[in-house]
């Protein structure tokens, strides 16, 4: 198979590939939404659990990139398998060992087996779809990560519930070694193909392209407003007097409408209702009105932010992925998915410091105001330029 494949690919090489998107997602969230709920020696202050937390995102933020240029190197196949192995291999380490100094080098491990089988999925989704069919592909991988960041949370807490974190670690163990045997079974091989030496000149030229760096950018800007919705909507509901249960259920909007709206723009996209342009423009704007809506008080606010938010990243993700995948050569698809994804990490970590440090120094609803200002102003700048009277246009 060289290239992309020429037909859509059957659904059985595709659901491992969906299930290695829900283990990423599932293993992130599953675990970082209950360590500070578990009462043990290795989470014993704020600091501690705040590195726990940043080991994996810390991990893939300098992995990915790497394993998505060896997945072209040698195949995005053997990165995948081995990354979920290795998945598998450090949750299993904390179930045996159980120590503090085990939870910190399991969530690590975690984190360094993700950067390896998560943009390799995203390049063998790439790879063995049709230009047609991206849209689709992408937006099925992205609903199934959905599910892994709603469920994760929920689930991972009845685990630690039942039989606390060594239950949990042993559940993604089983998991990541699950969907390594599938994806085995599965998943075609897909061959590096042949490609032309790369300086790293010739990289920082790709990277800075306009056709790689504005679908990145909009990919940021979403997880960015994503993992502010998820962190800050509960905070604004408790400022309301709102209980628990109202503010996990906006969350769990915010979750259910982004997994609902990707399948439904990958379609558009592939049946040429939609553009990848016009539907990033669209989903960008209608993201930052849920930030906005965030900043109206009480519980009407927080529901209208967390429908807006989940439903315009859930319009950028697979929009932004295929557009990439599709002005990206095959030979170098592992490369861009891994830089595409150290994008998204940066912008999961990004968004929610920029609204923190803007709501330290002011409140929370101005931390809302500044994040949905940064990703309104490109959306409405290309909209304003495109919209010039054609004597002040330059082009030709």
């Amino acid at each position: 198979m060289t290239g992309r494949a020429r037909a859509a690919a059957p659904a059985r090489q595709m659901w491992p590939l969906y299930a290695a998107g829900f283990t990423t997602a599932f293993g992130a969230h599953g675990i970082a939404a209950n360590l500070g709920g578990f009462s043990d020696d290795a989470v014993t202050s704020l600091l501690v659990l705040g590195g726990l937390l940043a080991l994996y995102d810390g991990a893939e933020v300098l992995l990915k990139p790497l394993f998505g240029s060896i997945a072209d190197r040698i195949g995005a196949r053997p990165v995948l398998l081995g990354g979920l192995v290795a998945f598998a291999l450090a949750s299993a380490a904390y179930v045996v060992a159980d120590g503090p100094g085990w939870l910190w080098a399991a969530r690590l491990g975690q984190g360094a087996a993700a950067s390896a089988f998560s943009p390799s999925a995203s390049a063998l989704v790439a790879r063995l779809n049709p230009s047609t069919g991206l849209g689709r592909a992408f937006g099925g991988y992205g609903f199934y990560k959905s599910i892994g960041y709603t469920l994760g949370p929920l689930l991972g807490g009845l685990l630690v519930w039942a039989g606390g974190l060594r239950l949990l670690f042993a559940v993604l163990a089983v998991l990541g070694l699950a969907v390594a045997v599938w994806a085995a079974w599965a998943v075609p091989a897909v061959p590096p193909l042949p490609k032309q030496r790369q300086t790293v000149l010739d990289l920082a030229r790709r990277l800075a392209d306009p056709a790689f760096l504005a679908p990145t950018c909009a990919l940021a800007a979403a997880t960015a407003a994503l993992s502010v919705g998820v962190g800050f909507l509960p905070v604004s509901g408790r400022a309301a007097g709102l209980g628990t249960i109202a503010t996990g259920a906006a969350v769990s909007v915010l979750a259910a409408c982004a997994a609902v709206v990707q399948p439904r723009a990958g379609r558009a996209l592939d049946e040429g209702r939609l553009s990848p342009r016009a539907g990033i423009l669209a989903g960008l704007l209608v993201t930052a009105a849920g930030l906005a809506a965030a900043m109206l008080p009480g519980l009407p606010g927080i529901l209208a932010a967390a429908v807006l938010i989940g439903a315009g990243t859930g319009l950028i993700t697979p929009l932004g992925f295929a557009a990439l995948a599709g002005r990206t050569p095959a030979e170098r698809m592992g490369q861009t998915m891994g830089a595409a994804e150290l994008g998204r990490e940066l912008g999961d970590a990004g968004g929610p410091l920029l609204v923190a440090a803007v709501a330290a120094t002011a409140t929370l609803t101005y931390g809302y105001a500044a994040l949905a200002l940064l990703i309104a102003l490109p959306p409405l700048t290309a909209l304003l330029l495109h919209r010039r009277p054609p004597a002040l246009d330059p082009s030709p």
